[in-house]
């Protein structure tokens, strides 16, 4: 699907938008729970092998340290759209987030 798949963290510093890497990926603590959104942690797919489309489900899959592999869907939603519970989003740039990562 892409080349590249970073995980980014979005945070405010002063009033400035800072967007970063996670060189080591997204630290999930036993019993938490994290939600990737715009503004927030998301992820980046760089080198895109074919346009994204509204409403369609990409599969992938989350590697854990301890607790192994889970299947999920990366919904593609525009640019601001928000569902219950969290949503993807795609603004041009490979941007695409999963609802939630357990």
């Amino acid at each position: 699907m892409s080349e590249t798949f970073e995980v980014h963290e979005m945070s405010v510093t002063d009033g400035t938008m800072k967007m970063r890497q996670l060189d080591l990926g997204l630290v999930i603590k036993p019993g938490e729970t994290v939600e990737m959104k715009p503004g927030s942690f998301h992820v980046m797919m760089i080198g895109m092998k074919q346009p994204l489309r509204d409403g369609e489900t990409i599969k992938g899959t989350l590697v854990f340290e301890r607790a192994g592999t889970i299947e999920i869907g990366y919904k593609v939603e525009p640019l601001g759209a928000r569902a219950a519970g969290g949503a993807g989003h795609d603004h041009g740039s490979g941007h695409n987030a999963p609802k939630k990562a357990p």
